[in-house]
Order: C-alpha cells, then sequence, then structure tokens
C-alpha cells in the first residue's frame, strides 16, 4: 500500500513540477495551453497557477514520496495534506475554467486514492 502511495504522489510531484514550470517559462501559453482558457479565472496568465502547481501541488507531492520513502513518522500527514490539496486543487480548477477534461477526473481520482491511502496509513 505504501508503495502505491509513494509511485502516486511521485507520478503527480514530477508532472505537476513539469507542468507548473512550463507555465512559469510561458506564461501566455504554456504547453499550448490558450490564455482564454482563463476567461472565466482570476488571472491575467498561467503565471500564479503555475507558481501553486510547481510549489504546491508539484513540491508537495515529492515531499510526500519522500517521507513515505523514507518512513517518516510525519508520512501520513504530510501525505493526507498534499492528497486534499490535489483533490481541491483540481476542483477549483474545474470551477475556474468553467470545464471539465478527462485529466480533471483522473487527477480527481487519483487525488481521492491518495487521500483514502494516506488515512489507511495515519490510522495504522
Amino acid at each position: 500500500m505504501r508503495h502505491f502511495l509513494l509511485g502516486l504522489h511521485t507520478f503527480v510531484g514530477l508532472g505537476a513540477v513539469a507542468g507548473g514550470l512550463a507555465a512559469i517559462i510561458n506564461p501566455l501559453e504554456p504547453l499550448g495551453v490558450p490564455l482564454e482558457s482563463l476567461k472565466h479565472a482570476p488571472f491575467d496568465s498561467y503565471l500564479i497557477p503555475g507558481i501553486i502547481l510547481f510549489t504546491v501541488i508539484g513540491l508537495g507531492n515529492l515531499t510526500s514520496a519522500w517521507t513515505i520513502y523514507n518512513k517518516s513518522k510525519l508520512q501520513g500527514y504530510i501525505s493526507n495534506i498534499f492528497s486534499w490539496a490535489l483533490v481541491i486543487w483540481i476542483i477549483v480548477q474545474c470551477i475556474m475554467l468553467n470545464m471539465v477534461h478527462f485529466l480533471h477526473i483522473l487527477f480527481l481520482i487519483i487525488g481521492l486514492v491518495e487521500v483514502a491511502l494516506s488515512t489507511k496509513v495515519l490510522l495504522n
């Protein structure tokens, strides 16, 4: 179970670091995503969302993976915090973009699985 959770956090963390970095480097059209997608959001560019994606979701999930790998006493707490952060991030993103894409559903499910597994780690 911990190995699977470690894999999920690593997968999400690396993807979010890459996506966040793309938005920081090219805040007007990261990875080909048009700026018009933000018409319902309070942002003029992808810079702030990119910074949040890179730090909170990316580095947060990589930190979670690291604490699980090293069997830290805080692994359940840290994993749970950043699992919920992913769930909240996806929900807020769907609201701000005023759309739901397959990847939103996929990462919402991944986040909820992380929540369930990290809660189990906390209770053991």
